[in-house]
């Protein structure tokens, strides 16, 4: 079998970690990519000791240059990526009574600006070879927009409609995508949460998951089923009922 190169942005905590872990333990090699060296050092001696293939490329996807100067170093050192997941991503709560235009522009630079930027390096190299897989790693939070989520929101649920436009042109290419919806998984972002997370689960766990649905180049990949079902009934709501639900979850303002 050949190997496969796939390249994890997001790979130093949480679950870009955990799933270039658990590709490696099944014999891909892995190039992780995130803005911490210091993680992507522990993750290549972690998966050292087991005897993966994982090779750090430090980048912040913000950059629009140095993500073409890291796939440009990756496919030279490694070889053609194979299999992409764009996950680097972040969140901080946002109020729309004290709105910070800020805070808004880092979470949606980093989410879906900063995922077309590794789109804009990656996909030129796809189309030539007419193959690969991309898989595009959204939340089920993405919609419907809960208070003070807004640019969370926002930029995954931008990112779930930049898959859906790419898909049929991509796949006309020859290249495969995914779209990965996880809920709340325990990740160094959901523990700054301050509300109750229903079927939290842990990276580990969520990996699997995804590294199955990838090998089958499933279309959507959304778990848990049941936080999956309870969104998708959430989204065929009226406007009217659902801000009904919403509307309790809007903390009073402090005085």
């Amino acid at each position: 079998m050949t190997e496969r190169i796939v390249w994890i942005t997001g790979a130093g905590k949480g679950i870009g970690r955990a799933l270039a872990l658990e590709l490696a333990r099944g014999g891909d090699r892995i190039a992780a990519s995130a803005r911490t060296e210091k993680d992507l050092d522990s993750l290549v001696a972690e998966a050292a000791a087991f005897g993966g293939d994982v090779r750090a490329f430090p980048l912040d996807i913000a950059d629009d240059r140095a993500c073409e100067a890291s796939v440009a170093r990756i496919e030279k050192e490694m070889g053609a990526i194979g299999l992409a997941v764009l996950n680097a991503g972040t969140h901080a709560e946002i109020s729309s009574l004290g709105f910070d235009l800020e805070t808004f522009s880092r979470v949606v630079g980093t989410n879906l600006v900063g995922t077309a930027n590794c789109l804009a390096a990656l996909l030129p190299r796809l189309v030539s070879r007419g193959s690969g897989h991309l898989a595009f790693v959204s939340s089920l939070a993405a919609r419907p927009g809960l208070p003070t989520a807004g640019a969370y929101a926002a930029s995954k649920a931008g990112l779930t409609a930049l898959w859906e436009a790419m898909t049929p042109e991509l796949e006309s290419a020859g290249i495969a995508s995914t779209l990965v919806e996880p809920g709340f998984v325990d990740t160094p972002l959901t523990r700054l949460n301050t509300f109750a997370m229903p079927f939290l689960m842990e990276p580990e766990q969520a990996a699997r998951i995804i590294a199955r649905g990838l090998a089958r180049k499933k279309t959507r990949i959304a778990f848990p089923w049941q936080m999956a079902v309870a969104i998708g009934l959430l989204r065929l709501l009226p406007h009217r009922l659902l801000f009904a639900i919403t509307r309790t979850m809007v903390r009073t303002p402090r005085t």
